[in-house]
């Protein structure tokens, strides 16, 4: 396909794209329920992904070999880094020669393109339509849409979580951590030198970071910008999300600075009663992948100890929330302006469809369905999710080692599932933010006891100001 972007429109892109796509990688399909059928004169597509790891990579061309076999419709897959995905995705809008179809694709990404006038909505729009829209999980196409135009194609979610050691809360008698107060008290009572009450990123420079803050800081009313798109940082209802993450971490938690693998080393280890990480550290809670196994003294004798002993939490509500909330990721499909509409669909609705399962099993632990089923069988997708072989040196259903509460649970969390800016339609900050971490920079300096929560606040709401200020 061929389209021409004019400059203003290519730096846009730019400046976000870079930040947006690794967010994704944190990462990072049925023409009817029937089948498409053969179409030997069908026209090539382009399709990119952002999730180049060799292996996917592979399983993902096993499934367009079925899905051309099924058609007609030949694809050319191309992976793009994501340490490379802002300049390719800069030049080649810039010359008119953008792919037919993107994927792996996250929320803040789907919405620069979109303001970018990249995406084809009619054609995403009669993918969700063809497959039927009660089929998708509500939340997952809210936050697809803007207003009546489908921006792409939901086809998966990871979800940040909030694990506690059920063996623990059981045997201290203290119900599941849901709120602010619950998290707190839960905390206090568990910590001990052995123990940390709950393990949390706040090491500044790191996006991991900022997904766990706003994890808990949503619950509590906190958002980056309002529906009119001003900064609101600096609110009342962010400064107390801060202020609770400084107390609790400052007084039941490990010292110094914690990231994304000593938040999983701690609880690993059986040193810690809480900790917040996504949903991609189930399988190695299990114990399905020798890089990264858990250490706690009982995983000796049995290594997926924790797993048995873990509950999740995903929605957390704060005293000034109105509804618990979870940070977590859509992750799309979407079809691109002026691209081979008829072929592109097809590719989709094939993922989306009859290749799914397929799709869904290449990262089961990252990948929840938000598409449940069919209109004939509305539990076909997610019943074969609890079967999936997930792990990276071990492969093993989740449902060998995790309780059908605790997967029921899993399934669930997108319907709580919010995203700072998404919905009001300020992705470009969205991704611009993940670029310089302000709010990072804000959780590290409350929790190190070196910043009040207001003014913490308030100078990332600054820095957020000037942020979108440049996008302009």
């Amino acid at each position: 396909m061929k389209r021409t972007r004019g400059p203003a429109k290519v730096a846009a892109i730019a400046a976000a794209s870079l930040a947006v796509a690794m967010l994704a990688a944190c990462t990072p399909n049925e023409g009817s329920d029937s089948g498409s059928g053969s179409n030997a004169n069908a026209e090539a597509i382009t399709v990119w992904t952002a999730d180049t790891l060799p292996d996917r990579v592979a399983k993902t061309e096993a499934i367009i070999a079925k899905f051309t076999a099924a058609t007609g419709v030949k694809v050319d897959l191309v992976g793009v880094p994501e340490d490379q995905f802002n300049q390719v995705l800069t030049s080649s809008a810039a010359a008119g020669d953008l792919p037919d179809v993107i994927g792996s694709i996250s929320l803040a990404q789907v919405r620069t393109l979109a303001a970018n006038d990249l995406v084809d909505t009619e054609t995403n729009a009669a993918v969700i339509k063809g497959l039927d829209e009660k089929t998708f999980s509500p939340r997952s196409l809210e936050l697809t849409r803007d207003g009546d135009k489908q921006l792409s194609v939901p086809d998966s979610s990871w979800q940040q979580l909030l694990y506690y050691r059920k063996d623990l809360f059981d045997k201290a008698g203290i119900p599941a951590p849901k709120t602010y107060d619950d998290i707190k008290a839960a905390a206090q009572k568990l910590d001990s030198p052995e123990v940390a009450g709950l393990v949390a990123a706040n090491k500044p420079g790191e996006a991991f970071t900022q997904q766990t803050f706003e994890h808990i800081a949503q619950g509590n009313g906190c958002e980056m910008v309002n529906e009119a798109g001003e900064i609101t940082f600096d609110s009342p209802e962010c400064i107390g999300a801060l202020t609770f993450y400084r107390d609790v971490l400052k007084d039941y938690s490990v010292a110094g600075a914690q990231d994304v693998d000593t938040v999983r080393a701690s609880y690993f280890a059986g040193q810690a009663a809480m900790s917040i990480w996504s949903t991609f550290i189930l399988d190695e809670m299990a114990g399905l992948r020798n890089d990264a196994k858990p250490t706690c003294p009982e995983c000796e004798a049995d290594p997926a100890f924790l797993a048995k002993n873990t509950g999740v939490v995903t929605g957390i509500q704060g005293p000034d929330g109105s509804q618990p909330s979870q940070f977590g990721e859509i992750v799309s499909w979407t079809v691109t302006k002026e691209a081979a509409s008829e072929s592109s669909k097809k590719f989709i609705e094939y993922f989306m469809g009859e290749g799914y399962a397929d799709w869904l099993s290449i990262a089961p632990e990252g990948r929840l369905p938000v598409r449940a089923g069919t209109t004939a069988n509305p539990t076909e997708y997610s019943d074969k999710w609890k079967t999936m072989p997930a792990g990276v040196d071990k492969k093993e259903p989740l449902g060998d080692f995790y309780s059908a509460d605790v997967l029921s649970v899993l399934q669930k969390g997108s319907d709580d599932l919010k995203r700072w800016g998404i919905t009001q339609g300020q992705g470009d900050l969205v991704g611009a933010a993940l670029g310089e971490l302000p709010i990072a920079k804000a959780v590290s300096d409350v929790t190190s006891g070196g910043v009040d929560p207001a003014e913490a606040a308030k100078q990332a709401a600054e820095s957020l100001r000037s942020i979108k200020d440049s996008l302009k």
